[in-house]
This record gives structure tokens, C-alpha cells and sequence, in this order.
């Protein structure tokens, strides 16, 4: 079939020139370390293996299991690891800090984060991670979890978290400043105001081809020559009303190495997306690794079986979107059973 037909056929509402939103040459996948691929964080120079250590998945096991997975990881050719205060309120970190013990500290790549909005508070925060973790300096530090435009003023102004981090910039604790952020006006929001090293936000198949969720976002950051982390790569939506949870976790996701891969291919292959951190599971994060030592760039075929896959899906992210645009006075949980909804640490 001829491209311009194929494309008639395949398209849909998120348009056919946007069913392959990048066509990459194999050798971006060429760099690899036990392998398993690397690349450049946008204009900071540092290589990162494509697929992140998700530090939350900590909170599911013992030290022993932590440690031995940590390690495991690592010689996989994993060297990028991130973590949070708010998963399992510090248990996640206490556990990486004693499991990251024994690798060079100098061939990994570790990323924390601040749900702090003001500058004591920031402040504070970092230094106690720094002491969990049982480092003297993170390679990235990001302001977590950014949805309302109004909390990203406040983080980014006087006395906000941003003057924090600057401040431990400049005492060599913090090297590359970054945000996570699960809505597009907190992201956009961000980056109008302060040119980050690196922006988290969730870069998935199901979102983009159901809503178009993320384009404004890789378009600033590829502008601003920002590395992108995607998050939920491997999601495949809400949880149908009807279907039986395979995992007690608050959306759904690809299973086998065959769709992670395609899943993973999707996310690596946008503008300046550089790694993809797979959900919190040890099982998954093996998967992933396997399916990613064989990615490659998404092709028509890739794209057309992935958008098969998304239709009547849903966006978990729409409820967080929905209540910004409304701009209540009172923020209500949009998903219960999620960890950092539960207060059992937030997910990134």
C-alpha cells in the first residue's frame, strides 16, 4: 500500500501526519552500554540509558530484593535512577540510599525531587534527601508534580522552591535543574518561566493518539533544547469499568515484551525524549529493559497497531486537566486508589 493511502486508512482524529510523530535513524538506538541504549540529555551533554530505574517501585519490597534489583539494574547498563520524598513518604529513598551503596557514584545518573513550593521548604526537603540517599550532590533536581498554573508562580517567584534550588546549584548539591508536571498548562507554565534542563511529562501512545496529549509540550522543550523524561510510557489507559485488574494499580499497562517495546519505541521516538521510566514493578522494569535492547524507531506499521490499541481507551489524565481549566478553589483527589493520592507517595 502506498504511504499517502495508508495513511487515509490509519488516520483519525489525532491526524495522519501525526501517526508517526518521528521518523528516527537506527542509529539513535546505537549507543549502548551492556546493551541496552543511551542518550544525550538535550544540551546538557550527559548520557542516560533509555529506560530509568523507577525508585517508587522500591516501596513493593524488602531492602534485600531493593538492593539485589538496584544492582541488577545497574549492570543491565541502567544508570539513570529516580526517586522522590513523596513515594512511601521517604521509605523509597531510604531504601535506594542503601542499595545505590557499592556503585561508583560517578557512573550513575540520579534524579530526585521537590513537591515544596516555597524556598525553606525546598530547602529543607533536598537536604534530607541528600541525606537518605547517602549522596553529596543529585546529577537533577525537579520540581515534582506541577499542575496549576498558580503553584507554578508560586515555585518559580520570590521565595519560591526555584531560589532553592539555585542556591544548591551554586554549592555543587544539584547539577541539572528539571520539573515533572501532569498537565499541559503547568508544563507550559514552567517553561515560559525559567529555561529548565530537563522536562518530565507523560508521553504515551493512548494519550497522544486519543487526545493529542503532549505536543505543545515536546514543541517548547525541543524549541528550548530541553531533555524530555517521559512518564506512563507504558500506560494503556483507565482501567475499564468492566475489566479485572491484573494489578492493584490506579491505571493499566502493556504486558508483554513484544508491546512494551512497541510502547517505548512510541515514546523514544518524539522529539528529544531520552529515556522513559516504565511503572513501578520490578517485573515491568525487566520487561522493559529486554524489550528495549531491541527498540527501534516507530514505522507505519509500529503506529497503526498502537493506535489500534488506544482506541476506546481513556486518558488518565484528563480529570487533572479538567480541574485546572475549571480553576477550583478546593483541588479534589482525581484518582483515589493512586499512591500519591493515598498518601502512599506520588507517582511521577
Amino acid at each position: 500500500m502506498k504511504r499517502r493511502a495508508f495513511l487515509r486508512t490509519v488516520g483519525g482524529a489525532a491526524g495522519a501526519a501525526a501517526l508517526v510523530p518521528r521518523m528516527l535513524a537506527q542509529d539513535a538506538f546505537s549507543d549502548k552500554v551492556a546493551g541496552l541504549p543511551r542518550r544525550v540529555l538535550g544540551r546538557t551533554g550527559q548520557k542516560l540509558s533509555v529506560v530509568g530505574f523507577p525508585g517508587l517501585a522500591l516501596i513493593h519490597y524488602d531492602q534485600e530484593k531493593c538492593t539485589q534489583s538496584v544492582h541488577s539494574a545497574f549492570e543491565k547498563g541502567i544508570n539513570y535512577y529516580d526517586v522522590a520524598p513523596a513515594y512511601g513518604n521517604g521509605q523509597c529513598e531510604t531504601k535506594l540510599g542503601i542499595a545505590l551503596q557499592g556503585l561508583d557514584r560517578d557512573k550513575y545518573f540520579l534524579a530526585c525531587k521537590t513537591k515544596k513550593r516555597d524556598k525553606d521548604g525546598a530547602r529543607q526537603e533536598l537536604e534530607t534527601s541528600l541525606r537518605l540517599l547517602k549522596t553529596d550532590r543529585f546529577d537533577l533536581y525537579q520540581l515534582h508534580h506541577l499542575v496549576r498554573p498558580a503553584e507554578v508562580k508560586q515555585a518559580l517567584g520570590p521565595d519560591g522552591a526555584l531560589e532553592a534550588i539555585l542556591k544548591a546549584k551554586e554549592e555543587g548539591k544539584v547539577k541539572y535543574i528539571g520539573f515533572s508536571a501532569h498537565t499541559t498548562k503547568g508544563a507550559l507554565e514552567a517553561m515560559k518561566g525559567f529555561k529548565f534542563d530537563t522536562v518530565m511529562f507523560p508521553i504515551n501512545f493512548v494519550e497522544y493518539y486519543t487526545k493529542g496529549f503532549g505536543k505543545e509540550v515536546l514543541a517548547l522543550a525541543a524549541e528550548q533544547g530541553a531533555g524530555v523524561l517521559a512518564i506512563k510510557p507504558l500506560s494503556w489507559g483507565a482501567w475499564p469499568s468492566d475489566a479485572k485488574k491484573t494489578r492493584e494499580w490506579w491505571y493499566r499497562t502493556v504486558e508483554t515484551v513484544d508491546d512494551i517495546r512497541l510502547a517505548m519505541s512510541f515514546a523514544l521516538s518524539q522529539d528529544n525524549v531520552v529515556a522513559g521510566i516504565p511503572p513501578s514493578f520490578l517485573d515491568l522494569l525487566d520487561r522493559c529493559i529486554e524489550a528495549c535492547r531491541t527498540v527501534k524507531p516507530l514505522d507505519e506499521a509500529g503506529a497503526a497497531k498502537l493506535k489500534a490499541m488506544a482506541e476506546n481507551r481513556s486518558s488518565i489524565f484528563t480529570r487533572e486537566e479538567a480541574q485546572v481549566a475549571m480553576n477550583p478553589q478546593h483541588w479534589a483527589p482525581c484518582y483515589p486508589d493512586s499512591p500519591h493520592e493515598s498518601g502512599q507517595g506520588h507517582l511521577v
